[in-house]
């Protein structure tokens, strides 16, 4: 499986607007809540998914039952799941034509990621962008 570069990676966060953030969770000491906080700092629209959370609202914005319950295009979904609940997210997002899927550190689904590579989506796994953003996006 090839690893994905840090210029694609850039590519990436350069070109994405809006994120569902698939697994979000309410309690503030959980990755998926701070990454997706971090996100927004960052100027992200984020779109929290969490089938147990939905109608309610994150972050300022409403939580979704799942990514066909998203009310507008995202151009990116990153997974918060564990591996083997992940098939079914990356099914929908091949179906939808997401642009970029991105699975989370600990999140590695190679067959998954492959099928969404085959199917033209850009796919980042076992990374977190409130790291690579740093990393390759230095601040003045």
């Amino acid at each position: 499986m090839p690893e994905t570069s840090d210029s694609q990676i850039l590519d990436i966060l350069q070109q994405v607007r809006t994120i569902a953030l698939v697994g979000a969770s309410e309690k503030t000491n959980r990755p998926s809540h701070k990454v997706m906080h971090y996100l927004q700092q960052q100027g992200y629209r984020v779109i929290p998914v969490n089938p147990g959370l939905a109608g309610q609202q994150l972050l300022g914005e409403t939580v979704y039952a799942d990514l066909k319950s998203l009310p507008v295009p995202v151009d990116m979904a990153d997974l918060f799941l564990a591996p083997q609940r992940t098939d079914t997210v990356i099914d929908q997002a091949i179906a939808m034509n997401i642009p970029a899927l991105w699975l989370q550190i600990g999140v590695i689904n190679q067959k998954g990621a492959e099928r969404a590579r085959q199917a033209g989506l850009k796919v980042v796994m076992d990374r977190c962008p409130k790291m690579e953003i740093p990393r390759l996006i230095p601040r003045p």
